[in-house]
């Protein structure tokens, strides 16, 4: 018997008829939600929100709407094949009526390998001015994995600016800086974002800028976080208000250094305790869906997980992250 490339596929490999009744669910449902949440959100000042969460199982995408332009990023599967991801995005820009020139694809592994986590896809170099309520952030959509700006954070960003008004605000692994700018819009009295990427603390001073923020009461610190933490404790810097936002996993072969999510969560918020002023605020954030909390014999008291409460409507996916409070003592 004569072997064939479609005897090779696995029995539930994405056929192109499969993959057309994919496209039109998915265009059935993008067209749905976004009437759904466009007006609502359009009233509350915000042109970043997600359109499709992995709704329906046999369609692994997710859809995100920016400012008139649409992120569809697959969970890349073999079974797919490379014309899958183009034929969901063509059949969203149809149902939006978006150019197909703001139509931006990316695949996501859920098994990453190790490496960077932000790493480079391309050197386009195009940013553009999105808005979250009564802050802007510049959000690049094709250089790398992420964009610039984490929408599902965009309810605890709230949260810390009820918090901030005259506090000393301490971000670490601050990326580009969408908290540190939510700090100080709201009147924190000094920001430190503490980032390895040189590239991501020169996003957070473009942020401030474009926030009208920008000041020598922001400090940029390019470092590892551990070195950091500890230059402060010695040198007797202390805050008031922090937000700790790890990776799940870190590796850096040249130095000699490594970071597991489940590892070494508890010696990381023990290490930022030390700079905190007792009776001040710390938020704790990952989104590692298997993430095992070790809380217990901390310097802290009132430990409550905010998560509910922190995961915006438009996200199905209510694990999307986990965030817990606490107070120092």
């Amino acid at each position: 018997m004569k072997v064939t490339p479609e005897r090779l596929k696995p029995k539930h490999w994405v056929t192109s008829e499969k993959a057309q009744h994919h496209a039109q669910i998915l265009s059935n449902r993008i067209r749905a939600r976004f009437r759904h949440l466009s007006r609502r959100f359009r009233r509350q000042d915000i042109d970043c929100f997600r359109l499709y969460d992995w709704d329906i199982p046999e369609v692994r995408a997710v859809v995100d709407w920016y400012a008139g332009h649409i992120v569809i990023a697959e969970y890349e599967r073999l079974q797919t094949g490379q014309e899958w991801l183009p034929k969901m995005a063509a059949a969203v820009a149809e149902a939006l009526s978006v150019p197909l020139d703001r139509v931006h694809l990316k695949r996501r592994r859920t098994k990453p390998e190790e490496g960077a986590r932000y790493r480079k896809m391309a050197s386009l170099g195009e940013r553009f001015e999105v808005r979250e309520r009564n802050l802007r952030f510049w959000v690049n959509l094709d250089d790398f994995l992420d964009t610039g700006l984490y929408s599902d954070h965009r309810d605890t960003r709230r949260i810390i600016a009820q918090c901030a008004a005259g506090k000393d605000f301490l971000n670490l692994y601050a990326y580009t800086g969408a908290f540190t700018v939510a700090a100080a819009a709201a009147g924190a009295k000094t920001t430190v974002s503490v980032d390895r990427s040189a590239t991501y603390l020169g996003w957070i001073q473009d942020n401030l800028e474009l926030n009208k923020l920008w000041g020598r009461q922001h400090s940029l610190i390019q470092s590892d976080v551990d070195a950091y933490l500890e230059e402060a404790y010695r040198e007797g810097r202390r805050f008031t208000l922090a937000f700790v936002d790890p990776p799940s996993f870190f590796q850096d072969r040249d130095k000699g250094i490594s970071f597991d999510i489940n590892r070494d969560h508890h010696g990381l918020i023990q290490k930022a305790l030390k700079v905190m002023v007792p009776g001040s605020l710390v938020f704790f954030s990952t989104n590692h869906q298997r993430f095992k909390p070790h809380l217990e014999g901390l310097s802290v008291c009132n430990v409550v997980e905010l998560t509910p409460k922190t995961i915006p409507e438009d996200y199905r996916n209510r694990g999307i992250h986990r965030c817990w409070q606490m107070t120092a003592i």
